[in-house]
């Protein structure tokens, strides 16, 4: 079994609903990914809405090693679906207390548990309980609302209950994703905690994580909106840890040959109907910064079959040609 990568070389790819599924999971490794958690999925789907739960689950020998990120605020459920993921040979689980969408609050689940904290313990208790020791990890953001620091004293309870690593997104859950992360309450919560802890939050490119690192203390990073506007951010992370050690850095592709990678594995590992509109998304993320693409990107709203996307990509790449841009 792989182990956990902690460590400031190692960036993570962070659970992304409706983005990290298994082709984009398995594009971030391809570039420099350590570890990767999957989009989040319900404990009580796992046993009511199995179809399309079991869906993202999806994985792949290369697809390793993986987490599986469960959200739910009923401990016994959340017991179950560790041990029913484990005995399908599932190693690493997450427990999602950061999710603010309204869908998710009203059960009690994701950010709802930060409001209370002894219910959260015990949900993350009983996954750690099932999985067994080093297995399961908590994703956090700082509590509720300002000034609420809940986060902090739950370290230490974390680690009594079992867990075995934290994440944190130093944001109140009320902000979602306004305001900045705060990362002079990041290191408060890095030098409180027992458990190596991951750093998350407006982390769009290597630079900004390489300077969380610093400022922190923090374990690792985990990308998340950096990966998917370039995930490309994974080869400049690992590069700028290349460097300090003196060895060669690795050479990133041209942004077009990744979006034709990441279209070859939708196809490899997602119905043709669902990859084309996972690229529909992905693709004007993109060619954001290109210059002149504006027109691409409503092409890119109409695209009905791969033959058309590769005809985009194809003009994308000539545009940046002649704009003298790096595609």
């Amino acid at each position: 079994m792989p182990s956990l990568p902690f460590s400031p070389d190692a960036p993570w790819l962070a659970p992304l609903a409706g983005f990290s599924d298994l082709p984009f999971r398995l594009l971030c490794r391809e570039l420099g990914a350590a570890a990767a958690v999957t989009e989040m999925v319900s404990a009580k789907g796992l046993f009511y809405d199995s179809r399309n739960t079991r869906r993202l689950l999806a994985t792949h020998p290369d697809d390793a090693p993986l987490v599986v990120q469960l959200f739910g605020a009923e401990p016994e459920y959340l017991r179950r679906a560790v041990r029913e993921l484990a005995g399908d040979g599932y190693a690493f689980f997450d427990l999602n207390c950061g999710c603010s969408v309204r869908k998710v609050v009203k059960t009690g689940a994701g950010a709802a548990l930060l409001g209370d904290p002894e219910r959260l313990v015990a949900c993350a208790a009983a996954m750690a309980e099932a999985a067994g020791p080093g297995r399961v990890g908590v994703k956090l953001r700082l509590g509720p609302k300002p000034p609420d620091f809940t986060a902090l004293p739950l370290a230490e309870h974390l680690a009594g209950a079992g867990i075995a690593w934290l994440a944190l997104h130093p944001r109140h859950a009320s902000q979602g994703f306004s305001g900045t992360a705060d990362a002079d309450m990041l290191a408060a919560f890095v030098a409180a905690s027992p458990l190596p802890v991951l750093a998350s939050g407006d982390l769009m490119t290597a630079s900004d994580a390489v300077a969380r690192l610093g400022a922190t203390g923090a374990a690792g990073v985990m990308y998340a909106r950096g990966a998917l506007c370039d995930p490309r951010v994974f080869t400049r992370h690992v590069n700028h840890f290349r460097a300090a050690r003196g060895e060669t850095p690795l050479s990133p592709p041209p942004l077009c040959d990744v979006v034709r990678r990441h279209a070859a594995l939708c196809r490899e590992h997602a119905d043709d109907r669902r990859a084309l509109l996972r690229m529909r998304t992905a693709v004007p993320r993109y060619l954001r910064e290109l210059p002149g693409c504006r027109a691409l990107r409503d092409r890119l709203c109409h695209c009905t079959s791969w033959k058309e996307l590769d005809a985009i990509i194809d003009a994308a790449e000539a545009l940046a040609a002649a704009s003298g841009e790096t595609a």
